[in-house]
């Protein structure tokens, strides 16, 4: 059994690639009718291909971890901008 592949992940990664897998959801989102549910299925998929393609095109099992980050971490910003978003928006009303 071959043992699981080192991964180096570095400060690049989340300063492009997340922020790139979020933007290329946003506009899939924008330009075809996607349901509300599968979106974080988009996001992930679009972090894997990021990572198949172009991140860590020569480690398989690397980028498919790394994909599912990208992509997990994707989602997360956007909730997490969205939430705070709404409160403030709520907070401002009252």
């Amino acid at each position: 059994m071959e043992p699981f592949p080192v991964i180096h992940t570095n400060f690049w990664d989340s300063l492009i690639a997340v922020p790139a897998v979020l933007a290329a959801t946003q506009m899939i989102k924008f330009f075809l009718p996607i349901p509300r549910v599968l979106i974080p299925t988009v996001a992930n998929i679009l972090g894997l291909l990021f990572a198949l393609c172009i991140a860590h095109r020569f480690h398989f099992w690397g980028a498919i971890f790394m994909g599912l980050f990208y992509g997990n971490a994707a989602v997360g910003v956007y909730a997490s901008l969205k939430t705070s978003w709404e409160a403030f928006r709520n907070k401002k009303r009252q």
